[in-house]
């Protein structure tokens, strides 16, 4: 596996999700990515999927390369310690507070979360759409591990771009235990329904392990047939 750094945007769940699986194969992957040298780009959460491949990227030196961005919204404005300039700098909480924090259940996530350096750098930016972009920016690839509406909404977005021109990296599902069989069953359906050209449909590249999201990165073969549309430098997304 050659070790060729690479930026890649995850898209996941800010919670655990009720299958351990899904914890276990994100922190396999960020382990990868540590390994490899490679940068994570996520959504700069510290609880759930997101917690848990940012960590395993930082590995247990602290010494790998996470770009976390988020909405000042979702930023927990509570303060973890009196000693701290950053109020939402959560380094002085115990292991244990913040394994607690990436197990946390969907039903009592409030949407908000604290932030750490032991999470990676952290990027707070003023809307959604800011946040989009810049991940978008800072990555070479897309991969979209379990997760809830954002996750959907963001990898989707990713594909659509693909398939309009405006970018040409690879987009990966990570379908762990077959969380993404029904949206890759609905895919194969608007093919055959006649809304998604067969050569488009290989803009989605599927991976079951850590390491074949690697090797999906490295191997990525940018589909013909995709729309060749010219696409005018001001008010462009940048991919």
């Amino acid at each position: 596996m050659p070790n060729s750094p690479r930026s890649v945007c995850v898209y996941c769940g800010s919670s655990a999700g009720r299958n351990p699986i899904y914890s276990r194969d994100a922190r396999e992957l960020g382990e990868l990515f540590h390994k490899l040298g490679w940068q994570l780009v996520y959504g700069g959460g510290t609880t759930g999927l997101m917690g848990e491949i940012a960590k395993a990227t930082m590995g247990p030196r602290y010494d790998g390369r996470v770009h976390g961005i988020i909405p000042s919204a979702l930023v927990s404005k509570e303060r973890n310690s009196k000693d701290d300039d950053n109020e939402n700098d959560t380094s002085s909480i115990k292991s244990t507070e913040l394994e607690d924090q990436i197990k946390m259940d969907v039903d009592n996530h409030k949407g908000s979360t604290p932030i750490s350096w032991k999470f990676g750098k952290t990027t707070v930016v003023s809307d959604m759409h800011s946040r989009k972009r810049l991940m978008a920016d800072e990555s070479d690839a897309f991969v979209a591990m379990p997760g809830g509406y954002g996750t959907f909404e963001e990898i989707m977005e990713c594909i659509t771009w693909s398939q309009l021109g405006i970018h040409n990296k690879p987009v990966i599902l990570f379908n762990i235990d077959g969380f993404y069989d029904s949206l890759l069953e609905f895919i194969s359906h608007s093919i055959e329904a006649g809304f998604i050209s067969h050569s488009n449909g290989n803009i989605v590249q599927v991976a079951t392990t850590a390491e074949e999201v690697i090797q999906k990165i490295q191997e990525y073969k940018v589909p013909e047939g995709r729309f060749n549309l010219k696409w005018d430098d001001e008010g462009k997304p940048t991919l």
